[in-house]
C-alpha cells in the first residue's frame, strides 16, 4: 500500500453518557475526511494521520473491539508497521482511555495531548497551541452534545494557528448504536468538506442543516396540531399542494421530525411557514 501524508490537526472523543464516540479533522489536503476518521459504537474512535496508514482504522477497531485499551492498540499497530516513525495515531476505547502516538520522523511541529475521553493531535502545525486549543476546548465544551464539541474544537485549534500550510478540507464523524436515520445505522453524523477555503465554517454550516433534517427535538416541545395552528397547518399544506404533514415532510427531507397528527415540532413549523406565504 502506497501511503499518504495527511499533515492535519484532529481529536479522537467519546461522550460516555450518551454512548457517542466520534472524530473531527482539518488539513491542508483534499478530502481528509476519506482517511483520517474511524469509529464504531461501544467500540472506540480513531485518527490515523501524517504519512497515514489507513490499515490503522479498521485493524484497530477490530482490536479495540477485542477488548484491548487503547494505549494496547497504539502499541501493536505501530510495533507491526515498518514505517511507523512517519505515522501520527489518535485513539479512544470504550472506556474512554485514550492514547496518542507521534513518530519521530512526523514534521514539526507535530505532538499530541490526552486526556478522559479525548485524543489530540497534529503535525505541520504552527505550534503546540493547536493541539492545546483541541484538548483544552474539549475538556470546556462538556454540556455540549459530541458532534458540537468537537466541532467548537477545530475551530479553537484554527484560531491558535492551525496547518502551517493553511486550510482545504475537513470532516465530522460521530457514531451512536441505531443513532442514524431511521434507527437503523449506527453513524449519527457523517459530513465532510473536501475541499474549500475555509472547511470548519463550511463544516459548521453542513452540520447546522443536518441538525435542521435529523435533530430530534424534544416531544414535550412540540406543538399541540388543535385549534388555529391546525387550521393553519391545513391551510398551509394545502397552498402547497399536500392534504397530509408527513406527505410535505417527506419531500423536504423533514420525515424524521414527524410523528403522528396530534402534535408537530416547531422546526417542521417554521420550515412549512418559511415554504409557504
Amino acid at each position: 500500500m502506497t501511503s499518504r501524508v495527511v499533515s492535519t490537526y484532529s481529536i479522537a472523543a467519546c461522550d460516555l453518557a450518551a454512548g457517542r464516540w466520534g472524530v473531527a479533522v482539518q488539513s491542508k489536503f483534499l478530502a481528509v475526511g476519506s482517511i483520517v476518521p474511524w469509529a464504531a459504537p461501544g467500540v472506540g474512535a480513531i485518527a490515523t494521520q501524517a504519512m497515514a496508514n489507513p490499515r490503522y482504522g479498521p485493524d484497530g477497531l477490530e482490536l479495540l473491539a477485542l477488548g484491548h485499551t487503547a494505549q494496547e492498540v497504539v502499541a501493536r499497530l505501530t510495533e507491526a508497521d515498518g514505517a511507523r516513525e512517519t505515522r501520527q495515531l489518535g485513539v479512544v476505547d470504550a472506556h474512554g482511555r485514550a492514547a496518542s502516538f507521534t513518530g519521530s520522523e512526523c514534521n514539526e511541529w507535530a505532538g499530541g495531548r490526552t486526556g478522559p475521553c479525548f485524543a489530540a493531535q497534529g503535525n505541520i502545525l504552527v505550534s503546540s497551541e493547536t493541539v492545546d486549543a483541541l484538548a483544552e476546548t474539549f475538556e470546556a465544551t462538556a454540556p455540549l452534545p459530541l458532534p458540537e464539541r468537537l466541532l467548537a474544537c477545530l475551530a479553537a485549534a484554527q484560531a491558535a494557528g492551525g496547518d502551517r500550510r493553511g486550510q482545504q478540507s475537513a470532516a465530522l464523524l460521530v457514531v451512536e448504536k441505531d443513532g442514524g436515520y431511521g434507527a437503523l445505522s449506527d453513524t449519527l453524523v457523517d459530513l465532510r468538506v473536501d475541499n474549500a477555503q475555509r472547511p470548519i465554517e463550511e463544516l459548521h454550516r453542513l452540520y447546522e442543516e443536518h441538525e435542521a433534517l435529523f435533530g430530534k427535538t424534544p416531544r414535550s416541545s412540540w406543538l399541540a396540531l388543535d385549534g388555529e395552528l391546525a387550521a393553519e397547518v391545513r391551510s398551509r399544506l394545502a397552498s402547497l399542494g399536500y392534504e397530509r404533514l408527513e406527505d410535505w415532510a417527506g419531500v423536504e427531507n423533514l420525515e424524521e421530525r414527524v410523528d403522528g397528527e396530534d402534535a408537530i415540532d416547531p422546526v417542521v413549523l417554521e420550515h412549512l411557514r418559511e415554504s409557504t406565504p
